[in-house]
């Protein structure tokens, strides 16, 4: 279970434990528990009802494995509940191979032997068997006027054949139009801060490069982008996760809190839209967390490759992160927002401090293809974001998604975001995400279940289901997944089984 770390510690299934003064192991406060909990004053008994409450949060993934629970006393107090409640409760998770007590470090949460799983590697595959749907990647088909924006870009290509076609920080017109729009969007930009990458993936790479080095303490959400994940754990970085709820979104009493108890050198968020859950981040919770962030000195990089995709909402969207931070980096891309095949994205750093960041990227980019930027520039003058054509479409496909499983696997509970491009699914006590998944593929259906997206384990009560193709593949993806469920339950035919969800909890649950 434990492995031998160089890196000052003991490495955990993943979570480090630092052998120093200033201690790795992350803590769950007793009020942040409380509010997962909530109240079970009328709950008899008491301590299964908590039990069984714990042990939902653990395996969610909302408090962390690894992460250390509050004392009894102090759980006691939060609660209102006996101590004896409590005791009895903590006992039955320690039977269940929940929680795990030691001696110096107290009551950690954990997982049955067997039942780990952690963020890592690629969410989908690169080689999906003809037939077959595919649901592991959350992008949709170029946008009508695609062809068009090419034949726009060929005609001002001649214009850069002269040079050898490295241009390491960019079109400049690119450059001006995506300051602008950050500009327009509330963060004042100019083009010296905007480099231009090989897509949005390799900016996240530069920025890891740029600001993460071996044994650094890292914060990143919980559940998160498996492919930050990655290349953080590839840097040698110590993750510390905060917690982000599909219904609540951020708990920003414990991510403050985790914030200056840490001292971390970097923070990496999804505000906007967040992948898998679709949370967005409100305006005071920006500048809530922000704050905390610049207080203790930790740099931020903000992903927003997703930010553009409102697909429509009561008020306005929030301003961007980097409004409230101004030192933060930000991630963008076109690959969401117009087409992946562009394989365009850019970093916007803080004034001043573009050599670093263009050090680190010629290592692995000296260049994107000067077309696409001409392709995306064309584009972006037509719409920073989809077209309310494309926004039609994907709206069209979201709902036939949410009707489907609302008559195919009513049990699931669902939370609809406001945009973005995945459902972020909670099933049934007798489903697990990742046996779904694997029944799934028998069915001609390629989908990535809940632990994908956890950081130290757990998510396996989770699936992510991205709503990109057009409605009928939608409404057939759910039926094959029902099939799936039903052979994952042992039954002959599709459905849920009775009792499993209250009505007021079924899907859809429209935010």
């Amino acid at each position: 279970m434990a492995s031998s770390s160089d890196r000052s510690g003991l490495e955990i299934e993943g979570h480090f434990w630092d052998s120093g003064p200033m201690s790795a192991t992350q803590l769950v406060g007793a009020p942040r528990l409380a509010r997962l909990v909530g109240d079970l004053s009328q709950e008899r008994p008491a301590y299964r009802t908590l039990a069984d409450s714990l042990r939902r949060a653990i395996a969610d993934g909302r408090v962390p494995v690894g992460a250390r629970l509050p004392s009894e006393r102090d759980l006691t107090t939060a609660l209102g509940l006996s101590r004896t409640t409590v005791s009895r409760a903590y006992d039955v998770l320690r039977e269940a191979g929940y929680l795990d007590s030691r001696r110096g470090s107290g009551t950690l949460a954990a997982l049955p032997h067997g039942t780990h799983h952690r963020a890592g590697g690629p969410i989908f595959h690169a080689m999906v068997p003809e037939g077959a749907i595919d649901l592991t990647c959350a992008a949709t088909r170029a946008p009508a006027g695609a062809l068009d924006a090419y034949e726009r870009a060929l005609e001002r290509l001649p214009g850069y054949l002269a040079g050898p076609g490295y241009l390491t920080v960019g079109v400049p017109e690119l450059r001006e139009l995506v300051a602008r729009r950050y500009t327009e969007r509330g963060a004042p930009t100019t083009p010296d801060q905007v480099i231009v990458t090989s897509g949005s993936l390799t900016a996240l790479g530069i920025a890891v490069r740029t600001l993460v080095g071996r044994g650094d303490r890292v914060l990143v959400e919980e559940p998160s982008y498996p492919n930050t994940v990655t290349m953080l754990r590839d840097a040698g970085a110590r993750l510390t996760t905060v917690p982000v709820d599909p219904r609540d979104g951020w708990d920003l009493d414990e991510a403050t809190a985790t914030v200056a108890r840490t001292g971390a050198r970097a923070a990496f968020l999804i505000p906007d839209f967040h992948n898998p859950t679709g949370a967005l981040l409100d305006d005071d919770g920006r500048r809530r967390l922000a704050s905390a962030l610049v207080r203790s000195g930790t740099v931020t990089v903000v992903d927003e490759t997703i930010a553009e995709m409102d697909l429509g909402g009561p008020g306005a969207l929030p301003l961007p992160f980097a409004a409230h931070a101004p030192r933060a980096v930000t991630v963008g891309g076109a690959s969401k927002s117009h087409w992946g095949g562009l394989r365009v994205g850019w970093l916007r750093v803080p004034p001043g401090e573009s050599a670093r960041f263009v050090d680190a990227k010629v290592l692995s980019d000296l260049g994107a293809p000067v077309l696409e930027q001409l392709v995306l520039a064309e584009l972006l003058r037509v719409s920073p974001g989809p077209t309310p054509e494309h926004r039609d479409d994907l709206r069209a496909s979201r709902d036939a998604l949410v009707a489907a499983l609302g008559t195919h696997l009513p049990d699931l509970v669902v939370r609809v975001p406001r945009g973005g491009l995945t459902l972020w699914c909670r099933l049934p006590d007798d489903l697990s995400g990742s046996a779904l998944a694997h029944a799934a593929a028998d069915e001609g259906l390629v989908v990535a279940a809940g632990p994908r997206f956890a950081v130290h384990g757990g998510l396996d009560g989770w699936l992510r289901l991205p709503y990109v193709l057009p409605p009928a593949e939608m409404t057939e993806a759910v039926v094959r997944l029902a099939r799936a469920a039903a052979r994952v339950r042992g039954t002959d035919r599709p459905g849920p089984r009775a009792g499993r969800a209250a009505a007021s909890e079924r899907c859809p649950i429209v935010a």
